[in-house]
């Protein structure tokens, strides 16, 4: 995606520097499933242990994580046993809970229903590749984790020329998943190409990444924008079909969703997951599903002004 002048997300101000020197119940619901058992370490026994007993709300409960669990390499279902997830977040999440006591269980939803669950109190927390950004910060409060890079999915061999979230997308049709943070830049796009007397970009919407490629491998969409790991395993999975034709930076990042009427579980998160990167295991978790590492970043708190 092109670089585009867009709201940028917060970091660094005096009040997230305060929450990160922070040191750091729901029961199983019908139809939830377990995730595959976290082989990286486990955060500092010491640190964590004093965490629990500084936030003991949560010790020995089982909390529930919303996830869309079709983006690889982050969530999804485990192809060798149906009934468990498996991916970086699912990692991520379990070695949060295991510093902080708790353990989790899943409820899979579009990506449109990730936040709208959370606050419906059916689950408690949201790790699954979800962009932090101001407007969904009126619905949940976020524990940013990772830089956001994006890649630009075509066709093999490009056949419209299309080299970002810009003028080449013009006449094209784009393949993305509702509600996320591409679409309003594509929908921006509209007359500026009318502008120039170009046809505009059309974006046709689905519920999840798999129907967005497939809409690329059946030729009814040009392009698809997404996170670039997502993007890099569709080509690796189709390298005679499909290609990546740019990666960009957007200046959003991923983060962690909580109830913003729990500030204190907020804290409890951000102070594990502060001790899951000081061992080690966040870096290892990249590496272990074939993320770039670049997209480490420490962790920051993003509310809604």
């Amino acid at each position: 995606m092109e670089r585009r002048v867009l709201p940028q997300v917060r970091r660094g101000t005096a009040r997230t520097r305060a929450w990160r020197k922070l040191a750091l119940g729901a029961s199983v619901a019908l139809g939830l499933v377990a995730a595959a058992p976290l082989s990286a370490q486990a955060a500092a026994p010491a640190a964590c242990a004093a965490l629990q007993e500084k936030y003991p709300d949560w010790k020995g409960k089982t909390l529930v994580n919303a996830i869309n669990p079709h983006t690889p390499g982050y969530e999804t279902i485990d192809p060798k046993d149906p009934s468990k997830y498996i991916g970086f977040d699912i990692d991520l999440g379990e070695a949060i809970g295991e510093c902080l006591g708790f353990k989790l269980t899943y409820k899979p939803v579009t990506f449109a229903a990730l936040l709208t669950t959370l606050a419906a109190g059916q689950a408690d927390i949201v790790i699954s590749d979800i962009y932090a950004t101001k407007e969904r910060a009126k619905a949940a409060d976020f524990i940013t984790y990772s830089k956001v890079f994006d890649g630009v999915l075509v066709a093999k061999g490009n056949p419209k020329g299309i080299n970002g979230i810009n003028m080449s997308m013009c006449g094209a049709a784009a393949a993305e998943n509702t509600g996320y943070v591409e679409v309003p830049l594509i929908q921006a796009l509209v007359p500026e190409c009318k502008k120039a007397g170009k046809p505009e970009p059309t974006i046709q919407l689905y519920d999840n990444n798999a129907n967005c490629i497939q809409a690329i491998l059946a030729g009814r969409a040009d392009t698809y924008v997404n996170d670039v790991n997502t993007v890099d395993s569709a080509v690796k999975a189709y390298p005679d079909k499909l290609e990546k034709a740019i990666a960009v930076t957007i200046p959003y990042s991923v983060g962690i969703a909580v109830p913003k009427d729990k500030p204190k579980f907020r804290d409890a998160v951000l102070a594990a997951l502060i001790e899951v990167q000081k061992a080690g295991t966040h870096m290892e978790l990249l590496k272990k599903h074939g993320l770039d590492v670049n997209n480490f970043k420490e962790p920051d708190i993003l509310v809604a002004d």
